[in-house]
Order: C-alpha cells, then sequence, then structure tokens
C-alpha cells in the first residue's frame, strides 16, 4: 500500500541500490512503498529510489517504524535478543528480514569482563555488486549493539558461500512467489 508523502524539511536518505547519501530537499515528494525494521523505501518524484530514515518519519508526516521488541516477560539469551534484532533489518529493496533471506551465516555471542558480550556476525548479499552493502552492514552493527549487555559488534561481510535463493525460509520463499 503504497502512499504519498511531502517532504517538510531537507532529509539525509540513501539512495537505492547505490548506497550513496543524498539530500532530499524540502517539498520533494516521496512514495512510501515500504515501512520496515526502523526506515521508509520508496520513490521521489524524479524517479529516485531512496531510504529513508526513521529518525526523519517527521519530515514525511509518519511514526517511526516500530522496532522494538517484546519479551512477553520471557528471559531470552542475548544471542536471542541479537537474532530477533537482526529479524528488524531489510534490505530496501526487498520486503523479507536478512535472516529469513538467509543472509546471516552465523551470529556468535562471546564474554567480556564485567557480564558484557561481543557479538560476532556473518552475513552475505543477495548479490556481490550491492551497493547498500555498507548500509547493511551499519544496520546490522546498530541493531545487534542495541541488545542490552552487548559492548562490541563485529560484522564481517562474506561472499563465500555465495548466497542462493535456497537459503532462504519457507515463509520467504512464499512471500516472495518462490514456492
Amino acid at each position: 500500500m503504497s502512499r504519498a508523502r511531502t517532504l517538510s524539511r531537507d532529509v539525509e536518505a540513501t539512495l537505492v541500490p547505490q548506497g550513496r547519501p543524498i539530500t532530499l530537499e524540502s517539498g520533494t515528494t516521496i512514495l512510501i512503498g515500504q515501512a520496515l525494521g526502523g526506515s521508509f523505501t520508496g520513490t521521489t518524484d524524479l524517479g529516485h529510489m531512496v531510504r529513508i530514515e526513521g529518525r526523519d518519519a517527521d519530515a514525511i508526516d509518519e511514526e517511526p517504524p516500530a522496532t522494538s521488541i517484546a519479551t512477553g516477560g520471557e528471559v531470552k539469551s542475548v544471542r536471542d535478543l541479537v537474532w530477533e534484532r537482526l529479524k528488524t533489518c531489510y534490505d530496501p529493496e526487498i520486503p523479507v528480514d536478512i535472516v529469513d533471506l538467509g543472509l546471516v551465516y552465523s551470529c556468535d555471542v562471546s564474554d567480556l569482563p564485567e557480564g558484557e558480550h561481543k557479538v560476532t556476525i556473518r552475513f552475505t548479499l543477495t548479490a556481490p555488486g550491492c551497493g547498500m552493502s555498507e548500509y547493511l552492514r551499519e544496520d546490522v552493527r546498530r541493531k545487534a549493539a542495541s541488545v542490552p549487555g552487548v559492548k562490541e559488534v563485529d560484522v564481517q561481510l562474506v561472499l563465500d558461500p555465495p548466497w542462493n535463493p535456497s537459503l532462504m525460509s519457507d515463509a520467504a520463499r512464499l512471500q516472495l512467489g518462490f514456492m
């Protein structure tokens, strides 16, 4: 369900799929097509696909998309919480999270002094030349670092083994029409 929004102020965004920063000027119209993982992806009136961070939601008269994780009082491990946060990371061109896409190869948690943790995440891309690689790496790092008790995050982009559609969850295959 796309909706048109006009920027009420200048906004720093990311050009998709190039991954380059772009300044969108006040008055620019954006057709919002996706609001997932704390950000918005849409197309400008000039035809550029862009990603706008949730912190700029007010500029497009939107509420920031929810990224909090409800545990329902259940005690979860740091590793489980990090995996849940990773499910709020989205490729801006695909409406499926990177975990269900099969892009996250591993998430390891090691203990640090004073009860804190280091998280090491290995992930890949759907295409090796993806211009959004640094954007996705930072999104993964930031969301993993937001888990209580996580002090350090090491995000490693790996291209071997290469990603292929068989790595997707059944839910992702169904959503994207692969089943």
